[in-house]
């Protein structure tokens, strides 16, 4: 019986990391590429994906006004494996983002690299690698 019983714990506990954990596909959209060019406000450095927010301009005000973008980077480990630091790109530095747009209609995306202001370009996602074919 206590065999059991862990089993279904473990069922459950599994069942609600899954369930926690969204796919690419279902939250944005592969056919809306995003690029954006701005300033880092914050990057926060939490799991399951760190966050950069950016301010720039907004692709569908024609006036050119300015939107507060919300970008979903990979995980803080993966980002660390790939030589981030929580001081890497401090508020104020000038990135450019390359993403993808969120299905619903936000200044949400999920970015796919990020570009630095010395021309460096660094992978930033958390589904696809800039070296990877598309």
């Amino acid at each position: 019986m206590k065999v059991l019983m862990r089993a279904a714990g473990l069922g459950l506990l599994l069942a609600a990391l899954a369930a926690g954990h969204h796919s690419f596909d279902a939250e944005y959209d592969r056919n809306q590429p995003l690029t954006v060019t701005g300033v880092v406000v914050e990057v926060q450095w939490t799991n399951p994906h760190a966050r950069i927010y950016v301010d720039g301009p907004d692709p569908d005000d024609p006036d050119g006004g300015i939107v507060h973008w919300d970008f979903e980077l990979g995980p803080p480990n993966g980002l660390m494996r790939r030589g981030w630091r929580r001081d890497s790109v401090p508020p104020g530095t000038m990135v450019t983002v390359e993403g993808f747009r969120t299905r619903e209609p936000s200044n949400v995306a999920n970015a796919r690299s990020v570009t630095l202001a010395d021309g460096r370009r660094v992978f930033a996602g958390s589904s696809f690698d800039i070296d990877a074919p598309q």
